[in-house]
């Protein structure tokens, strides 16, 4: 099939894919993976919202059905959460699927995104599947250097790209700094702020990035329910910009793109606001416990606001394979730049105990927690 395909497929990258827990259980001898912990995936340790495990069970019966392809009753709900219109949301199958749409509207041979170089790999995967150029602008403490990305816009620049919180590195921009930036952004360019992990944050410490919207600036936010809210599984994202952005993105949109499952799961998620709390908790409690114990280990990380750390290892490849023989599973950092470094997921007070006691195994270190 290579002699009919495009060329430039073939020089395409691939977003490196994690493997079952099972798959990892049995290439490594072991009989089970029921003890086989995974910090490699940013998800929930807490599971999904209850109360989204009850819509599902209440909707199975109904599989039968398409899905609302307008997503009406969602869109309505995420509206008037935000302080939006409807007509200024979109959900999708995750926001990854909306960064492909972005894609599909804005980028095309001659144009050119502009993303930090430890930014989300997603943003230029699409980008090179559009035949745009990337520019790649370096962090500063592995912080989005949102100065140099203005520098970087040049009038062949369509869209930049802002993960904020970032991953992998877990940092974020506070609203003064993306008000400083939006002042330089020119009007040619719209900028995607990609919000997935924001709401892990107490709602004070969320920049207001709305106000954008409501000011009909050329942006898109998108946020996620498989961080917060536990439905990685899913796959059931939004975004949040204009009408007549989300006019734009809705052409390119296939019907029925959001199963019917994810539609129930996330309406109900929206309520779980005790859910909420308790992974916020979570989170702050795993960060202080990690910050406190790498510390203790002598390794470095870099601080994060969210539910991963980047935590500096030496050889992050040699690491993140010795953490699997020893039952835990975490994120090589190499295909992002970051040789040295692993991702680590904070999971439940169990799970981040085994993991820190397997690193400091693997490393050679005494920990007693």
């Amino acid at each position: 099939m290579k002699t009919v395909a495009h060329s430039w497929v073939m020089e395409l990258g691939m977003y490196e894919r994690g493997k079952p827990i099972e798959e990892v259980a049995r290439d490594l001898g072991f009989e089970s993976a029921e003890d086989i912990i995974k910090l490699a995936s940013n998800e929930n340790a807490l599971g999904p919202s209850p109360r989204a495990v009850r819509a599902m069970k209440r909707a199975a019966a109904q599989m039968h059905r398409y899905p609302d392809g307008s997503a009406h009753y969602l869109g309505r709900k995420l509206a008037a959460k935000l302080r939006v219109s409807p007509e200024q949301i979109l959900p999708a199958n995750g926001s990854n699927e909306i960064i492909e749409f972005i894609g599909h509207v804005f980028l095309g041979p001659e144009t050119e995104i502009v993303m930090a170089d430890r930014g989300f790999a997603i943003y230029h995967l699409v980008a090179a599947l559009c035949r745009a150029r990337t520019i790649r602008v370096p962090m500063k403490d592995f912080t989005h250097d949102l100065e140099a990305m203005a520098a970087a816009i040049t009038p062949q620049t369509r869209v930049v790209f802002i993960a904020n919180p970032n991953n992998p590195t877990g940092t974020m921009v506070d609203g003064p700094a993306l008000d400083r930036f939006m002042d330089r952004v020119p009007d040619h360019v719209v900028v995607c702020i990609d919000e997935a992990y924001i709401e892990l944050l107490p709602p004070k410490l969320q920049p207001d990035t709305l106000r954008y919207i409501r000011a009909g600036r050329k942006v898109i936010l998108l946020r996620t329910f498989s961080k917060t809210y536990g439905l990685a599984g899913l796959r059931v994202g939004y975004a949040v910009a204009s009408e007549e952005g989300i006019a734009l993105l809705n052409r390119v949109r296939q019907p029925f793109n959001v199963s019917a499952m994810a539609l129930a799961a996330a309406l109900a998620a929206l309520d779980d606001a005790a859910f909420i709390r308790k992974t916020r908790k979570m989170v702050q409690e795993g960060l202080a416990f990690f910050e406190e114990n790498l510390a203790r280990l002598g390794v470095a990380y870099v601080p994060s606001v969210v539910n991963f750390m980047l935590v500096e290892v030496g050889q992050g490849r040699a690491v993140f394979q010795a953490l699997q023989k020893e039952k835990v599973i975490v994120r090589a950092m190499d295909g992002y730049g970051l040789p040295r470094h692993v991702r680590i997921t904070i999971g439940t007070r169990k799970e981040n105990e085994h993991c820190l006691r397997a690193l400091a195994k693997v490393l050679g270190k005494s920990l007693y927690i």
